[in-house]
């Protein structure tokens, strides 16, 4: 199991075994690089843990466990759970400020606890066969088994699969700010955190000018927090709003020059290089380029290598080779994942305000929409024209979804040759029950916040990052800043078609204005010109009716449709084709053979630095 996953950890690798009892740790060495190493033991050799994360809170709680007597033997954060569980018991995961998938074994009750940030940063699957018991931050280090088809159904709707849900019937994800507490061959989970709007008594009625400071000092606040390291650390830097904010922040706390590097593209609409490149100028940082070519035989494989279940967010493609350009020099990296969910940053946002009121025109607009030629540009307006008129009149919830939804239940069911009698929207729709009473945009966001931003960008950013042995730190996910996001009215997020509309004021004197006031930006890619290009021949191929036909879980002849139609123009269908390529690649390297230690894609062949 630990030599499966030693990307996550080339530094060393620890070991405990007791009786019927076994602990593995990979390390990747950023904090007390001497010292640290796992597993790590209270001073009785009664507890046991191992993690993977960082708790940037650990000097705080450390002082004060010293100060009830507790005794340390080195400086590492991990040391701090022993004897943070010794005084806090099962309840020692409310006081951790960071992230962290974290294994203790307490030998003296005879029980296991796992725990899982708030956010859902850091990532823990676990598999219950009978009385015991296997756990592990990738799903390549548990049996395999069968496909869970409710799973795929989930994959089908969102390109991702929703916790506590895995590709396999008998394995699940710990949910974020959970806990699991296996004992006499039970397992019972509890929630410790749960991010979530605030009252209608507790919305921020602050002046602006006083929320704009406080904003920017909460942000200094957690890029200082996240840069605590023993090892250089950079950013990942897209040129957008949020991962600029955080070089910026980072580039003023920082006593040397800045690390930050950036991937962009030939076609015009998706390359931000020029972005990325004035904030890094503005700053003096040590920037780094890439330009990224279309080679599919060449990247596509590679992603479904890193990825340990199925996933079709193609913005993992760029985030796994910057990912690898930044590892070449740092080990750790800030990214901006969090923001857009946080302070009001999707297009879909503005789209479920606008809706409220011209919902039913829209439908009557339908018929003359859908007649728009298919664009291959990035966020294009007949895309986004289709997705809104096509769902504008929906209930908030089903319409929030549709705007981002990859195959519809129809399109599921005719894609699968059957009808499945489970709905993937069920766990959109749980979260959405939770914040009742909140304001319906603060709702929505809530149910990205807990559901897209766990299960898909945190997926993303972790598989693709320590693919390369690369700790990836999220600084907006974190209390000190959502606490203050999560309590702004709506007014500050979204206005019109104005979006983080707080979050830009509070970075204007810190960006260019360009940037500040930009459209959105990431690590996306032109997928859509590429499978009408290079990559349409590799597609065929893959997706070729021999090969749907042994897998046994698409039907060959919609499958052909659906390219047929994204090549003629007719439809964007990028979305649902990325979608079936990233199954159809992940199936033949998981479960038809045994997954292979990871590979590093050549980056020559695929791109040039600048």
């Amino acid at each position: 199991m630990s030599a499966t996953l030693v990307h996550r950890g080339p530094d060393s690798d620890g070991l405990y075994l007791d009786d019927g009892v076994g602990l593995a740790a990979r390390r990747l060495s950023i904090i007390d690089l001497a010292g640290g190493d796992q597993p790590i033991a209270n001073e009785d050799g009664n507890v046991h843990v191992v993690q993977n994360g960082e708790v940037y809170n650990h000097e705080e709680l450390r002082r004060e466990l010293e100060r009830a007597g507790h005794r340390f033997r080195t400086h590492c954060d991990t040391e701090v759970l022993v004897h943070l569980y010794e005084e806090e018991g099962d309840d020692f995961a409310r006081r951790l400020r960071g992230m962290f998938a974290v294994a203790l074994w307490d030998s003296r009750r005879g029980r296991l606890l796992l725990a899982r940030d708030r956010f859902g940063i850091k990532p823990l699957v676990y598999r219950q066969d009978g009385d015991e018991l296997a756990f592990a931050s990738e799903l390549r280090a548990l049996p395999r088994g069968e496909v869970d088809l409710d799973a795929l159904e989930a994959f089908l709707a969102f390109n991702s699969i929703p916790a506590p849900l895995t590709i396999f019937r008998d394995c699940r994800k710990l949910p974020a700010g959970h806990v699991l507490v296996w004992e006499d061959g039970e397992v019972r989970l509890t929630r410790f955190a749960r991010p979530a709007p605030a009252p209608a008594a507790e919305v921020r009625r602050d002046d602006e000018a006083e929320l704009v400071e406080e904003i920017r000092a909460r942000l200094r606040d957690s890029v200082r927090a996240h840069l605590v390291s023993d090892v250089p650390v950079g950013v990942l830097l897209s040129g957008g709003v949020d991962s600029a904010t955080l070089a910026a922040l980072a580039a003023e706390e920082s006593s040397e020059p800045l690390r930050t590097f950036s991937i962009g593209f030939a076609e015009r609409s998706f390359d931000e290089l020029g972005g990325a490149r004035r904030v890094a100028e503005r700053y003096g940082t040590r920037h780094r380029e890439l330009v990224l070519r279309p080679d599919a035989a060449l990247l596509l494989p590679a992603l479904a290598d890193a990825f340990d279940e199925p996933f079709a967010d193609s913005s993992a493609l760029p985030t796994y080779l910057v990912s690898q350009l930044a590892a070449s020099e740092v080990k750790v990296a800030l990214s901006g994942e969090g923001g857009d969910e946080l302070f009001g940053g999707y297009y879909t946002y503005a789209a479920d305000l606008l809706a409220l009121r011209v919902g039913r025109a829209a439908r009557l607009a339908r018929p003359l929409v859908e007649h728009l030629p298919s664009s291959n540009a990035k966020a294009s307006f007949d895309y986004r024209a289709k997705r809104f008129v096509r769902a504008a009149h929906l209930p908030p919830l089903e319409r929030h979804h549709a705007w981002k939804e990859i195959f519809s239940k129809d399109a599921r069911a005719e894609l699968r040759g059957v009808v499945s009698g489970f709905d993937p929207v069920d766990a959109l729709r749980a979260r959405f029950e939770e914040s009742d009473g909140a304001p319906l945009l603060a709702r929505l966001q809530d149910v990205d916040l807990g559901v897209y931003l766990v299960d898909d960008l945190l997926v993303k950013t972790d598989r693709a990052s320590m693919a390369h042995s690369l700790e990836a730190r999220v600084p907006f996910c974190d209390p000190v800043v959502s606490n203050l996001a999560l309590a702004l009215p709506d007014r500050h997020k979204v206005r019109g078609f104005a979006k983080k509309v707080l979050l830009r004021r509070a970075v204007e004197p810190l960006l260019p204005r360009s940037i500040v006031h930009g459209r959105k930006r990431g690590f996306s890619i032109p997928a859509a010109a590429w499978l009408r290009g290079e990559l349409e021949p590799f597609a065929r191929d893959t997706l070729s009716a021999d090969t749907l036909r042994r897998h046994g879980f698409f039907e060959p002849e919609v499958v052909a449709r659906l390219a047929d139609e994204h090549v003629a123009g007719r439809e964007d269908r990028s979305r649902q084709l990325w979608g079936l390529l990233a199954f159809t690649l992940w199936y033949e390297r998981h479960v038809e053979r045994t997954p292979v230690p990871l590979r590093e894609a050549r980056l020559a062949e695929v791109a040039a630095e600048l």
